[in-house]
């Protein structure tokens, strides 16, 4: 959000020889400096607001997916610890648990699974399925930390701007209080 400041002279106003004049932020006019940059910084901090509330919907619908994906993923790793050889039987296909759900959450999310009948999948396609789900949280996990830095740098310059605009009304009231002072001598 881009805020403009622009100043124009005050007619008949001038202290002393200096002419006075008023600021116009974003088409609001008769505003004095304080105002003016105070009205602009917290501004700034209002569009940093927004930008980082919205980079949090990100963040949380990467980490509602990886969640999702991670059941999945047990689910799956379950149907390959069956695989093993039990009773000197060696077995080559499992039915994997909550099946419709995992198929869902595959298609959801565009992962590729090979299912046999039902859901069954052999012994090849419950290891491809098992490496292609992480390989799919890996990826959204690396977003995922990118994401959480750029909006640790929102939240940084948001709170920049915010402390920008405090010490500027500070230092306003502080000189304002001065001049009070300085009258009275």
């Amino acid at each position: 959000m881009v805020t403009s400041i622009a100043t124009s002279e005050i007619d008949g106003g001038s202290v002393y020889g200096v002419r006075q004049v008023q600021y116009t932020v974003d088409g609001v006019s008769g505003k004095n400096f304080v105002d003016a940059v105070t009205t602009a910084a917290f501004k700034q901090s209002t569009a940093i607001e927004a930008a980082a509330t919205g980079y949090i919907q990100v963040v949380k619908a990467r980490q509602t997916k990886i969640d999702e994906l991670g059941k999945a993923l047990a689910y799956i790793s379950k149907a390959v610890a069956s695989l093993r050889v039990k009773d000197g039987k060696s077995y080559d296909k499992a039915t994997i648990d909550n099946g419709s759900w995992v198929k869902s959450i595959a298609n959801k999310y565009e992962v590729s699974l090979s299912w046999e009948s039902g859901y069954q999948m052999t012994r090849e396609n419950i290891q491809k399925a098992q490496t292609n789900v992480q390989y799919e949280m890996d990826k959204e996990d690396n977003s995922l930390q990118q994401d959480i830095v750029t909006l640790q740098s929102y939240i940084t310059k948001r709170d920049n701007s915010y402390s920008t605009a405090a010490k500027i009304i500070k230092k306003a009231n502080d000189a304002a209080n001065s001049t009070i002072r300085n009258i009275g001598y």
